[in-house]
């Protein structure tokens, strides 16, 4: 299983990633030195939505649907109020 998710970042930017331990990689996003660049000027990130898919394929698909789309899709997507780009498990 894979979490694809996205985290709210210091400049109330929104990053989409995939994790396989979804917790570690957060904390990975707050302190490691290497990893996502984008998030390494912007913390702290705070994890804002996730879902599970079944595999690494489904979840590559789904964070680039999600990368492509606006902020403003986004952010309805965080608050519940759109879920067209959740369904493709």
């Amino acid at each position: 299983m894979r979490s694809v998710y996205i985290v709210r970042c210091n400049d109330d930017t929104l990053y989409t990633g995939i994790a396989k331990d979804l917790e570690k990689r957060i904390a990975d996003h707050n302190t490691a030195k290497v990893w996502a660049k984008y998030t390494k000027t912007r913390r702290p990130v705070i994890l804002v939505w996730n879902t599970r898919v079944k595999n690494r394929n489904i979840a590559s698909t789904l964070e680039y649907k999600i990368k492509r789309i606006g902020k403003a899709k986004k952010e309805a997507l965080v608050s519940g109020k759109w879920k067209k780009y959740v369904s493709i498990q």
